[in-house]
């Protein structure tokens, strides 16, 4: 029988957000690694006496290099005969998760993809942000801030020069250099959101403009996973009650 292997996007983190073919393939697996975007609740579909193996990658914390867990994928795909792998958001959105099915099929590995919801449309979604709306937009981007070798995405420029709704991932590092990017082409004003914990009962919204947004980041301490949107649509999203809660406090 040939080996197999099943590459699973997990979504944002709600584990109600899984597709119903994802949550099927969890519970017939036989393997399971996984990354640190991935929630408990999700893992839970996992049935008990299944292997997992923690591969997790967070912004400056690797445990294991990408072309290790390619090697693990294929290892563990020919030792039980099918291996899944279950990685946060949707593996083909900054998810590297072709370079994982062009080195499994090289060993003759079948490969099959279960699509996730992107954090990139799930964030702007629950912070009540329509990433297009008529009269406003005609597009949207999803941009990586990060390139591979660690610098600023050129891309950024190109977004910033649109009219597009902008939605940058892996940004929160660099919020104060897109800032004062995105401010040379577009007014100061513009409306920028930043969204934490996406789905999850931890989730933070901190919604303001491109003048201030770095300020309010440090006052409510946002940290990554984090998304960042900009454009006029974030006028329609709510800041989190958490948010709102802490303004309350310091009033």
């Amino acid at each position: 029988m040939t080996p197999t292997f099943y590459l699973i996007g997990a979504g944002p983190g709600d584990a109600e957000l899984l597709t119903l073919k994802a949550v099927r393939v969890l519970k017939e697996s036989k393997v399971v690694l996984y990354d640190a975007l991935v929630s408990e609740d999700v893992l839970s579909f996992i049935p008990e006496g299944v292997e997992k193996v923690y591969v997790g990658k967070r912004a400056g914390a690797h445990y294991l290099k990408q072309e290790e867990t390619n090697q693990l994928i294929v290892d563990m795909a020919l030792k039980y005969g099918s291996v899944t792998r279950l990685k946060g958001g949707d593996s083909f959105v900054f998810g590297r998760g072709q370079e994982e099915i062009e080195f499994a099929k090289t060993f003759g590995i079948e490969c099959h993809v279960v699509p996730g919801i992107s954090s990139s449309l799930a964030g702007p979604t629950l912070a009540g942000i329509p990433v297009t709306k008529r009269g406003i937009n005609e597009s949207f981007w999803v941009v990586t801030a990060t390139t591979c070798s660690g610098g600023m995405s050129k891309d950024l420029t190109h977004a910033a020069n649109s009219t597009a709704t902008v939605v940058i991932l892996m940004g929160v590092g660099k919020l104060e250099l897109i800032s004062q990017l995105f401010s040379m082409y577009r007014n100061e004003d513009e409306p920028i959101a930043l969204v934490q914990d996406i789905s999850l009962p931890t989730q933070k919204v901190v919604i303001g403009s491109l003048k201030n947004i770095v300020e309010k980041a440090n006052e409510y301490d946002v940290r990554p996973p984090a998304i960042i949107v900009i454009g006029e649509v974030v006028k329609l999203g709510k800041e989190s009650s958490i948010i709102q809660a802490a303004a309350q406090q310091l009033a």
